[in-house]
């Protein structure tokens, strides 16, 4: 292309420049892109908890309707699509953001759900053209209502479009979710909460605004963080809540066990929040090879998804495992500290926020969502129920309706005609002009007239909330408790006082000395209910688990635990978790692990209520041993229940009702045994008890438990051979109902429960219960068991996995078996 030739002269430039302070141009330059900055990227909003691109991320998304319901979409369109219509930066910013959403590691509460390689906490997320998305059940909570009028609008950087300045935000983002962020001349670090406990401060403040402080910290007494852990010494805890800055120590989940026959390891299972398990190993390595940390022989990280996060730390013979362990957290990030700087957009201006202040933020938003939603739907109804009117109107006399309509030269003119002769508005002769003239002949006057009581109904509820400040409150805090229903999960994070003693939340559901259930389950997670409801309407299938044993308690009481090597723990209630209110399915991978409790190392087999009176404990050793323990509460944590010979041990223990229970013995060579209790003669905790089941030369009893009812209780075997490595066979099942058994004597030998097979020296697993039983894989998923027979020397059918425990419905459960490898392993410690 040909330039121009012409000049352009010297005074026609001079005409456009402008004489310009330096000093105050980098001035206002500096202050316009700290202005950009600060409220337009980097600091979240006190209402939401979410920044500008997080917002019109989830915006996006559901403004292209990718529900929970609806399939995943490629990440790109959605970066695309947020991109192009409302965030005018790079695509790499709007993916990572998107990423952040997606990662339970990095939220307490995710808001978006993926699918694919989205990364670790050491690894980066494959691009976004391989991985997929949509949204989260808490992201749909985030975005309902927005298009009733409840938050306001804004125009888009093109002005286009238009784009929500808040989200209505159903769920306390802020505090749940946390946020960070580096601004210019500021930044901001909020930690992630516990949505029950965020709730319970809300409605508390609901229904008392002078709430203190103290009053609040009843209810969320620290961070919740995603990836667990402890969090060691509460001042700076306080700290951040009461002016918005604070500090406090995280500190890895950690264990000691043996990690070979002769070698201790420290198994990490949960990490301080941020910290991956490479930047633990490089650390540990970099401190051995500079010969600062000594007694460490190998490291190994064994995370995958299944088990989820398991570092193994090696100890050298002949250094103390604790020692190593303290030095650990004092010399690499398995102790982090994190800087709290509640730092959030009020009203458009960057404030520092204490707890309170937070929840006031959020509270105020939700009530003027609530209050604008209420007064649309109040509108809609109104202007529904205004149609209806007219139409009603016109239907006391359709044929005059329909005879000037057809007389009128045009719709012009019909509709003045309709409104003098039948007082209608404008609107209202609208929509009859509207209708075909065959819908208004088949039109229904009654049940229009059903739909108009049913709109004056839902004004005159809708006019109640928005007449009386108090209903309004109580709609808001109704749906925080749904949403808390909906999405809360017991807490992750354990809090520690400074002298390392457990710290408690003092809320209704977690101090209030109310009746209970602790739960065990089948890989040995400990749990509570949060509150009495019957165990029997729950379905004990739950997620890669199921539950073995249940005692009822109280909040602040203490339940035993019955070990293999025959001595009962005492443990407080509310040293376990608490299970969300109404959960039918308890999920009990939010549970502490046994190793996680001092006293509790070895192999647990049943939950028993600790009182003096009653029929007492039963009792089933592996060498066939059986034995009913007189109720004794002692004063110490552990006390020896039975008197073991030795290289005996415990197989199964149940806490008696009556006295007149069924007790049942399985052997290894597939013999059962059963007799009533009333036999048995209860002893001291000193006995020894007596013989329970005659064993053959070189076998054991592989089961012990008791029944109720013998019309309902069943009989699960499980048989294979004796050789092969423990979990690594599938072994043949067989399910019977006990009744089929005929009951002998004590001390005798049984009648034959399973025929073995070729390959088959022995069972492996038995389980006896009432109820219907239900089997969980070594893997942590559920086994479907076979059909019951009446065949008693029947065969069994190949299991589809090996199984790790059987267990009957939760509310009468028998106690755990314990399996030969268990009790093998046990023996050897």
């Amino acid at each position: 292309m040909a330039r121009s030739s012409k000049q352009v002269p010297e005074e026609d430039f001079e005409e456009h420049i402008v004489d310009t302070d330096v000093g105050d141009e980098m001035r206002s330059s500096f202050l316009e892109y700290a202005y950009s900055v600060i409220y337009a990227r980097a600091l979240p909003d006190a209402r939401d908890g979410l920044k500008p691109v997080q917002r019109r991320i989830l915006y996006t998304m559901d403004d292209l309707n990718l529900r929970p319901d609806r399939g995943h979409v490629k990440s790109a369109r959605v970066v695309g699509e947020v991109m192009g219509r409302l965030h005018p930066h790079g695509d790499s910013s709007i993916y990572d953001a998107l990423v952040r959403l997606i990662q339970p590691w990095s939220l307490r509460l995710p808001l978006a759900d993926g699918h694919g390689n989205f990364g670790s906490q050491d690894d980066p997320p494959a691009a976004m053209r391989y991985t997929e998305v949509r949204m989260h059940g808490a992201a749909e909570a985030m975005t309902a209502s927005i298009n009733e009028d409840t938050v306001d609008f804004k125009a888009n950087y093109d002005g286009r479009e238009t784009e929500p300045a808040v989200l209505p935000a159903a769920l306390p983002n802020l505090l749940v979710n946390g946020a960070s962020g580096i601004a210019v001349g500021m930044a901001t670090n909020i930690a992630p909460h516990n949505l029950i406990e965020v709730v319970q401060a809300l409605r508390h403040l609901i229904t008392t605004p002078q709430a203190d402080l103290d009053d609040l910290m009843r209810f969320i007494p620290g961070p919740d963080l995603p990836t667990g852990g402890k969090i060691v010494g509460l001042d700076g805890i306080r700290d951040a809540y009461d002016t918005g800055n604070g500090s406090f120590r995280m500190r890895a989940t950690a264990r000691i066990e043996n990690v070979t026959a002769r070698k201790k390891g420290i198994v990490v299972t949960e990490l301080p929040y941020n910290v991956g398990p490479e930047k633990v190993i490089e650390a540990i390595k970099k401190l051995v090879l500079a010969k600062k940390l000594q007694g460490i022989s190998d490291i190994k990280n064994l995370t995958d998804r299944h088990k989820g996060l398991q570092l193994v730390i090696e100890i050298k013979n002949g250094f103390i495992p604790e020692t190593i362990l303290e030095q650990l957290y004092k010399s690499t990030p398995m102790e982090s500290s994190f800087g709290t700087n509640a730092v959030a957009l009020v009203d458009g201006q960057p404030r520092t926020l204490g707890l309170k202040e937070m929840l006031e933020v959020y509270l105020e938003h939700r009530l003027q969502v609530v209050r604008r939603r209420t007064q649309f739907r109040r509108n809609k109804a109104a202007a529904r129920l205004h149609l209806l009117e007219g139409l009603l109107l016109a239907l006391v006399d359709i044929d005059e309706v329909i005879q000037l309509i057809r007389g009128s030269d045009n719709p012009a003119d019909a509709k003045e005609r309709l409104r003098s002769v039948f007082d209608l508005s404008e609107a209202q002769a609208d929509y009859i002009l509207g209708r075909t003239l065959g819908s208004l002949t088949r039109l229904s006057s009654l049940d229009i007239e059903r739909e108009a009581d049913e709109l004056r109904r839902a004004i005159e509820q809708l006019d109640a909330i928005l007449a009386d400040d108090q209903s309004l409150r109580r709609v808001v805090g109704d749906e925080l408790n749904e949403m808390a229903q909906k999405f809360g999960t017991p807490r992750r994070t354990v809090l520690l006082e400074s002298s390392g003693q457990k710290a408690t939340s003092a809320s209704p559901l977690e101090v209030s000395d109310d009746p209970c259930w602790a739960l065990l389950s089948a890989t040995g997670l400990l749990a509570r209910t949060s509150d009495d409801s019957p165990l029997g309407a729950v379905d004990r299938r739950v997620k890669h688990d199921t539950i073995v044993s249940a005692a009822r308690a109280t909040a602040r009481g203490d339940i035993g635990v019955v070990m293999a090597d025959g001595r009962i723990q005492r443990i407080s209630v509310l040293d376990l978790p608490a299970l969300p209110p109404t959960v039918q399915s308890p999920n009990l991978q939010g549970g502490v692990p046994l190793p996680e409790i001092p006293g509790l190392e070895g192999t647990a087999l049943a939950l028993v209520g600790l009182r003096d009176d009653g029929p007492g404990f039963a009792l089933g050793t592996r060498d066939g041993i059986v034995k009913r323990v007189r109720p004794e509460v002692l004063s110490r944590d552990s006390w020896d229940v039975i008197t073991l010979a030795d290289g005996d041990v415990l197989v199964g223990a149940v806490e008696l009702a009556t006295g007149d229970e069924d007790l049942v013995f399985v052997t290894s060579d597939a013999q059962l045994l059963h007799f009533s209790a009333s036999l048995v003669r209860p002893q001291g905790r000193a006995g020894g008890g007596v013989a329970g089941v005659k064993l053959s030369t070189g076998e054991r009893a592989v089961s012990f438990g008791a029944v109720t009812d013998m019309s309902s209780a069943h009989v699960v075997t499980v048989a294979g051979s004796g050789s092969a490595l423990p979990g690594t066979q599938n072994g043949a099942v067989k399910v019977s109902p006990l009744a089929i058994y005929p009951a002998k004597g004590r001390a005798t030998g049984g009648v034959r429960c399973q025929r073995l097979l070729r390959g088959e020296d022995g069972l492996l697993l038995a389980w006896v219960g009432d109820g219907i039983p239900m089997a969980c894989a070594t893997s942590g998923s559920p086994v479907e068991l076979p059909a019951p027979t009446d065949r008693r020397d029947g065969s069994g059918v190949p299991a589809a996995q090996p199984i790790l425990a059987v267990s009957g419905p939760p509310g009468g459960l028998p106690q755990p078996v314990a399996t030969d490898a268990t009790a093998h392993t046990d023996m050897q410690d």
